[in-house]
């Protein structure tokens, strides 16, 4: 499957709630839920009955747009989630927190997990010193995220900089902004996660 290339406010009108796909504009006035709280087209605004298999197949649809994970491998992360110890949702967004571009726009070194897979794929990022272009990377407690010297100068991460200030970082994060470099402390938990998310709804999904 191709990835999505329409207009991703959208996918939050949609979901009905902001996904943050499109940097400082979904703090604004101009995010397309502000102006249009409804799913998109005609029947958009209609009342719908929703099914329990619908529910779990919004969230799952909600999480893979989150990170902007393509159906294939999204599955992929379930599998690996259901085969490590411990609570298979937990599992699953640890995984889904710790990929690269997550914790590159975590750091705030992009302004939305777009531009973070853009600027990992560019060549503008170094794990522990060595350059790692692999969006979907798995950073590990202890690991070192930093940007290259020579892209510092770069507008989009110095924009995004910016917007961190008032943004802020996770607790499972730490930010030296002036060094443009952050530390994972420790692999995020559950209650680290904000973002309304009932995973226990895609794990009935895909148990079915």
């Amino acid at each position: 499957m191709a990835r999505y290339r329409g207009a991703v406010c959208r996918l939050c009108r949609r979901e009905r709630m902001k996904l943050f796909l499109k940097g400082d504009r979904c703090y604004t006035d101009k995010c397309g839920i502000e102006r249009r709280n409804y799913p998109p087209g005609q029947h958009g605004q209609g009342r719908s009955k929703v099914t329990e298999y619908g529910r779990q197949l919004r969230e799952k649809q909600k999480v893979r747009r989150l990170y902007g994970i393509q159906e294939g491998q999204f599955r992929r992360y379930f599998q690996e989630a259901d085969r490590r110890k411990g609570v298979t949702g937990a599992n699953l967004l640890r995984l889904l927190e710790t990929r690269l571009d997550n914790v590159v726009f975590r750091m705030g070194f992009a302004s939305s997990r777009n531009q973070a897979r853009q600027v990992v794929r560019h060549g503008h990022i170094e794990v522990n010193g060595r350059r790692v272009d692999i969006p979907s990377y798995q950073v590990r407690a202890g690991d070192t995220v930093s940007v290259r010297e020579k892209s510092r100068k770069v507008a989009a991460i110095e924009g995004a900089l910016q917007l961190m200030e008032s943004r802020g970082a996770p607790r499972w994060i730490e930010v030296d902004a002036k060094a443009f470099q952050g530390t994972v402390k420790e692999l995020p938990n559950r209650d680290d996660i904000t973002m309304p998310i009932e995973e226990h709804l895609i794990v009935e999904l895909y148990s079915k």
